[in-house]
């Protein structure tokens, strides 16, 4: 009877263990429901070939917008570029204490958000950088880097915008041969790094990003109003006429060769074991604005 006794303290101890241990195992929720693109932060990604489907933006674009949830993981390096998106744009993230942004008072535990664009214009071309944007790893952020021409590129976390700078009257570059010049990286279309860090100056490099990335769209339109309030994405996102490439990173868990829904057939191909996981698939109506609310506390 006594060892009958002690079997609820028993239950509560074995739980009590066991409850952290499964949370730390199973990976969040996606923000649109479904699965998502997990990458270590080591060497894995995912790729276009350059010499199968060239710059992914066509020549005559003069508006742009590319965007992604992201949920970081893994803590940086200080010197390191994680790479999240990278080809005529570049999006990446960098510690809260990255040299290169030293004179920025950013709270210890945040991360930065920067893009970059490799703009035409008429004087020649120009690479423009936007200033950072802080944010908080272990949850779902939004993120898109958005311009055109006659418009300031612009950043985007969540809801929070930030423009450039720069001058209004720049539109996305499209020298091929120009893109290795851009920061010195590839001229792949990828997200989330390249096979190996690459150096672009004395004790940086571009690194990889380590977590998970779902639902990329790439749209050859300026998506958001950032004079309105409230404009992060409540569903998954759309298949349009600007529409250019589209991943939901839907397929099941283990996949590593992703499918562009946009019908122009950007097929991305997971390279050192990036693939997909996440929880099973469900409705995202209502679970994006539960997801938003989370992150506004």
């Amino acid at each position: 009877m006594k060892n009958l006794r002690n079997l609820p303290i028993f239950a509560c101890l074995f739980l009590s263990v066991l409850i952290p241990l499964s949370a730390a195992a199973v990976p969040p929720p996606s923000p649109a429901g479904g699965n998502y693109l997990v990458l270590d932060g080591v060497d894995d990604h995912a790729v276009l070939d350059f010499e199968t489907f060239g710059l992914l933006m066509p020549k005559d674009t003069d508006e742009f917008t590319f965007e992604a949830w992201i949920y970081p993981t893994t803590p940086l390096n200080k010197d390191i570029h994680a790479m999240v998106l990278s080809q005529q744009v570049m999006m990446y993230i960098v510690t809260h204490d990255h040299r290169e942004f030293a004179g920025l008072v950013v709270p210890k535990g945040h991360l930065l958000l920067v893009c970059s664009a490799h703009l035409a214009r008429d004087v020649g071309h120009v690479i423009v950088r936007n200033p950072p944007i802080k944010f908080f790893p272990n949850q779902w952020n939004h993120i898109a880097f958005q311009g055109g021409k006659g418009q300031k590129t612009t950043v985007i976390v969540n809801d929070f915008a930030r423009p450039t700078r720069e001058e209004k009257g720049t539109i996305l570059a499209h020298d091929a041969d120009k893109i290795t010049e851009f920061g010195g990286h590839p001229q792949d279309f990828t997200l989330g790094g390249w096979d190996a860090k690459v150096p672009f100056h004395k004790g940086h490099s571009w690194g990889h990003f380590a977590g998970y990335i779902d639902e990329v769209r790439i749209s050859k339109v300026v998506r958001y109003n950032t004079a309105k309030r409230g404009f992060t994405p409540r569903t998954k996102f759309k298949n349009d006429a600007k529409t250019v490439a589209l991943w939901h990173f839907d397929e099941p868990r283990g996949t590593r060769a992703f499918s562009d829904t946009s019908g122009n057939a950007y097929h991305l191909m997971g390279k050192n074991g990036a693939e997909i996981d996440g929880t099973l698939a469900v409705e995202a109506e209502g679970k994006l604005a539960t997801i938003w609310g989370r992150l506004k506390r």
